[in-house]
């Protein structure tokens, strides 16, 4: 299994004993997600210091629509760098929301068109955050992330009209615990079976959403946990879940290692 999300850094979480609990779950790597130029510095710093053949780290490098506000040229150049790193696989997390507007949705929107354009300029793929905010995401997406290297839904909890469209651009969708609530995820788990095999990849975005399926509940989420949720959209769409497992993991490694040699896990 591989975890396409995990905020990683997050002060909820211990980040060596987090590795250690996700090999002994059978987990072969995760991918941190971040959300500030400085979080995607120490996420760099991380990957380089605790990558192994026995676990796999990758990293995303960008600037989260709620801290659009602080967007300068200063990140740009300083997130092309990070961008030129081995492990770092994406943009990201970038994208837009609508809901919080805790930058407003010129600055997000601002700030979302320069990380499209480093997408392009880097080669890079793109990570996507988006919450009520879908036709405008749709459009800059369309206008200036057509030919990026691939994209990513993270956390994708809308319902058919929106995975359509998502799909219709080849993005990869991103499945996390939200799936597991049967009441707020209601649509994604209507639509789920939507999902060709080859565009599906599994998060936990740990520490948040703990998958409701679990008892006893936790604070935090894990990526321990992310059996679970392939468990539940296994039972969804009537698939094993051992070939769930094989083939989100085969997808993530195709993303994320596929410029290395390495050799894929079976």
């Amino acid at each position: 299994m591989f975890d396409c999300g995990v905020n990683l850094l997050s002060e909820r979480l211990h980040e060596v004993q987090t590795i250690q609990e996700s090999i002994t779950a059978g987990l072969s790597g995760l991918l941190i997600i971040a959300s500030t130029l400085d979080e995607s510095i120490e996420a760099q710093r991380f990957c380089h210091e605790h990558n192994s053949d026995e676990f796999i780290l990758r990293f995303t490098a960008g600037v989260h629509p709620h801290y659009a506000s602080a967007w300068s040229p200063q990140h740009y150049t300083e997130l092309k760098k990070l961008l030129s790193d081995k492990y770092c696989v994406a943009v990201g997390e970038c994208g837009l929301d609508f809901n919080r507007n805790y930058s407003s949705p010129q600055q997000q929107q601002l700030a979302f068109i320069q990380q499209l354009k480093l997408a392009n300029e880097t080669g890079k793929g793109l990570y996507l955050h988006e919450r009520d905010a879908w036709q405008t995401q749709l459009e800059l997406l369309k206008k200036y992330g057509s030919n990026v290297k691939f994209k990513i839904v993270h956390c994708f909890t809308g319902g058919k009209r929106e995975l359509d469209s998502y799909l219709e651009l080849g993005c990869y969708i991103g499945i996390t615990g939200w799936l597991c609530d049967a009441k707020r995820g209601s649509d994604l788990r209507q639509c789920v079976s939507r999902i060709p095999l080859e565009r599906l990849l599994v998060e936990t975005d740990a520490p948040y959403l703990f998958p409701k399926t679990i008892r006893p509940r936790s604070a935090n989420n894990h990526p321990k946990y992310l059996t679970h949720i392939i468990k539940e959209i296994a039972e969804l769409i009537s698939v094993d879940a051992d070939i769930i497992k094989m083939t989100t993991e085969k997808n993530a490694l195709a993303l994320f290692c596929n410029n290395e040699g390495r050799t894929q896990h079976t």
